[in-house]
């Protein structure tokens, strides 16, 4: 799928997400799920990745990690492809497995470490995978036991993640414990999935516009944080200029690439947002879905509300688009 440049260097905090295509399953049983997690903790001790919190869903997985000297390409590379390749060996069958490039967002450690810790191993209760909390300390699909000792994964770095809560192991886990229930009633946060402008304005929009500021914050939808944590990164990737702009331009600048490719094409924009499937208008979106993702690396499910049809169908559009490209 076209999207901004993977930003991946060595020691970066990433919150990596594979969803299976079409959102189907991943795992059909529980040999899948050790097979994943077996690969995944083998080739992190071989490539130093640390990986500090993950969880198996039934469509996706989330990892949170910190790069090795290979960084994330080849890791994920290797683990994606041997996963896949066994998977399709043991189900006899053909075909692509998972959704198109993985996530991964780079994440503004100080600031979201222990959400995010929370939110990836909170996933099973959420979905209902197991009853409560409890029964979470207990799920070896997912993280979370590893930090009391219920479950043993020596890849897992336990111990820099319960130096989060404490200095001393029991009053960490205690702590963790603490914090793991607090966060039940959250539900979903968009905003630690990748869903970047959405979830940056939800959170910091509001408060900026209650204290009457102008919206300068500088956003990527590859990189969980705003302003200066954002300047930076892009710095470090020499791409500066490229993410400078503020959310409210970037907004801007989608609706001035929608009104001007309609304006070419000589079609009613009411009628692209209606989800029109005449041939020039599915054209028109086409274009328009391929330069968003591109150029703005806005997410498809944005791009879906903005053209009037499902992120299955913009990720369809893209696939298409993507093939025609090579």
């Amino acid at each position: 799928m076209p999207r901004q440049a993977r930003l991946d260097a060595i020691g970066i905090l990433q919150h990596v997400i594979v969803r299976g295509i079409e959102q189907r399953s991943i795992f059909s049983d529980q040999r899948d799920r050790k097979n994943f997690i077996t690969r995944m903790g083998e080739l992190a001790l071989e490539t130093d990745t640390k990986i500090y919190a993950w969880s198996l869903m039934p469509n996706h997985v989330h990892i949170l990690l910190r790069t090795g000297p290979s960084g994330l390409a080849k890791y994920m590379r290797r683990l994606l492809t041997g996963y896949a390749v066994s998977f399709n060996h043991r189900h006899l069958r053909h075909g692509y497995l998972f959704q198109n490039r993985y996530k991964s967002i780079i994440c503004n450690e100080d600031a979201y470490f222990q959400e995010l810790v929370r939110y990836i191993h909170l996933n099973p209760l959420r979905a209902n995978l197991v009853k409560n909390i409890a029964d979470l300390e207990r799920y070896r699909w997912c993280g979370h036991g590893a930090l009391f000792g219920y479950v043993k994964y020596p890849w897992q770095d336990c111990d820099y993640v319960l130096s989060w809560f404490g200095s001393r192991k029991g009053d960490a886990r205690k702590a963790y414990r603490r914090y793991m229930s607090e966060g039940i009633s959250q539900g979903r946060r968009p905003e630690l999935v990748g869903e970047g402008l959405k979830g940056f304005l939800k959170n910091w929009g509001q408060e900026l516009e209650a204290n009457g500021k102008e919206d300068n914050q500088t956003l990527d939808s590859r990189i969980l944080g705003v302003g200066d944590f954002v300047r930076n990164v892009l710095e470090r990737f020499g791409q500066r200029e490229e993410g400078r702009s503020s959310s409210k331009e970037l907004y801007e600048k989608m609706e001035g690439i929608i009104k001007e490719r309609c304006r070419e094409g000589n079609i009613n924009i009411e009628e692209l947002r209606k989800g029109s499937r005449r041939n020039r208008v599915a054209q028109i979106r086409s274009d328009i879905a391929w330069q968003l993702a591109s150029e703005l690396g806005f997410p498809l499910a944005e791009i879906g509300r903005q053209l009037g049809v499902s992120t299955s169908a913009i990720s369809k559009i893209l696939r298409g688009r993507e093939r025609s490209e090579i």
